[in-house]
């Protein structure tokens, strides 16, 4: 198998996947101010991550709903290495993912098991995950073995449900080996409303790094334990014949800016950390130095809509477009009245017209 995730400079920095923020539009958008050589030189280097998308929708759905689904999996060389993140809570479906995955000629797999969407949860998928390390364990097994032992299987998650339950979950995950697990250092009771906790991350660190066997899963039956027990010396030898290093920790919560999470990796040993509402507005985050003036970021928010209508015409709706609208403008002076007319533009061709007449005011 080729593991992107060995032959990346650490600490590795990632794009977190967010649903209509990430999209194929945008991914590109920061693919090209971030990551593509200027003028014969390479800028940042990073992990992308697609929005993440329904499995069960990819694989049962009617072929109007899978075209729709397959949108946010569109993708363009530049992004590599680019990451497919998927949801469910079915393996037979994860398994029929992950080879689609390979098909599309992703560079790995992401396993979403931290969202807290009530809807994605009332599919036993996402955080509700947490509540069941068994079945977690089941995905994992199952996206690896769709990905055919062609591209890395991750997951991303959280520190816990309704508590920090790290130190049973974590090696839940760990028993099963994948490339990586980055881990948003907040629990899905606590959302994104209170600080992430990257002292948790450097746990996560030393919980990985120990060579104890994994801790069987809570309150799965008789059974289970008891098959758990059988194997439990073969978990041992195994785990410890294993480098520390195998499984690669990425943190994700606060992280600000490539500075800030170079220092939360050096602070906490994490491999890697990952940059989430850092981007908006900002798709030049990854680079070492991004003073813009406001006619260069008006440049790139005209091509960031036309790329977005030409892309997502007729299967996401263009008000999408308008929190990036006042993530480009923030903290700019006196554009508040240009907000305001691009918070009304229905189309491309309305906030270009909109930009031009602000440009000509402004010359």
């Amino acid at each position: 198998m080729k593991n992107f995730w060995l032959e990346l400079k650490k600490p590795i920095l990632a794009l977190a996947p967010m649903a209509d923020v990430t999209d194929a539009a945008f991914r590109h958008i920061i693919a090209k101010y971030s990551k593509t050589p200027l003028d014969g030189h390479h800028q940042g280097e990073f992990v992308i991550y697609t929005e993440f998308t329904s499995a069960d929708g990819l694989v049962l759905a009617p072929e109007k709903g899978k075209k729709k689904l397959l949108k946010n999996l569109e993708y363009s060389e530049m992004e590599r290495p680019v990451v497919a993140q998927f949801f469910t809570s079915k393996p037979q479906i994860m398994e029929k993912a992950a080879a689609l995955a390979v098909e599309l000629g992703f560079d790995g797999v992401d396993i979403n098991m931290g969202c807290p969407d009530r809807t994605i949860e009332k599919q036993g998928a996402g955080a509700a995950l947490i509540k069941n390390p068994k079945f977690a364990r089941e995905l994992i097994k199952a996206a690896k073995q769709g990905a055919q032992n062609k591209i890395p299987v991750s997951v991303k998650t959280r520190l816990g449900y309704n508590k920090d339950e790290l130190e049973e979950w974590l090696p839940e995950l760990l028993a099963e080996n994948p490339a990586a697990i980055t881990i948003h250092a907040r629990t899905r009771k606590e959302m994104s409303k209170t600080p992430a906790r990257w002292e948790r991350v450097k746990r996560a660190v030393e919980i990985r790094d120990s060579k104890t066997p994994p801790n069987p899963p809570l309150d799965q039956g008789r059974e289970y334990k008891r098959e758990i027990a059988d194997d439990l010396p073969l978990l041992h030898k195994e785990r410890s014949r294993r480098s520390p290093s195998e499984v690669l920790i990425l943190g994700n919560g606060d992280v600000s800016s490539v500075e800030d999470a170079i220092n939360k990796c050096n602070q906490t040993g994490a491999d890697g950390a990952m940059l989430g509402r850092a981007i908006f507005g900002n798709p030049w985050l990854f680079l070492p130095k991004s003073d813009l003036g406001i006619k260069e970021k008006l440049a790139v928010l005209i091509e960031h809509t036309n790329l977005f209508e030409q892309k997502f015409a007729g299967f996401k709706s263009f008000a999408i477009m308008k929190k990036h609208y006042k993530a480009y403008l923030k903290d700019i002076p006196n554009t508040h009245e240009l907000k305001m007319k691009l918070m009304e533009a229905k189309n491309a061709s309305e906030v270009i017209h909109i930009v031009d007449s602000f440009l000509k005011n402004l010359n």
